[in-house]
């Protein structure tokens, strides 16, 4: 039974280390213990797109930033030349 209770709370990390907030575990930790593991697929998928809209932020957000560096250092080669 104890190997039971170590992959619940093995599942329980993970859930944690994805960056889940305490609601989605609450429920997907009952899904786990009724058993009912057709219902986490949807709540894990909609966690996976929350975070690949906060990597597409992210990203979007570096390119702005290196288009700004872009400009300052083409600014500073064009004021050197001058």
């Amino acid at each position: 039974m104890a190997e039971a209770n170590d992959r619940v709370s093995i599942f329980n990390q993970n859930l944690i280390d994805a960056g889940c907030d305490e609601q989605t575990i609450a429920k997907c930790m009952q899904m786990v213990e009724s058993e009912r593991y057709s219902g986490l697929l949807p709540l894990l998928s909609q966690h996976r797109k929350t975070l690949l809209a906060a990597v597409h932020s992210g990203q979007k957000q570096i390119d702005c930033l290196d288009y700004l560096v872009y400009q300052i250092q083409k600014n500073r080669r064009t004021n050197l030349q001058t």
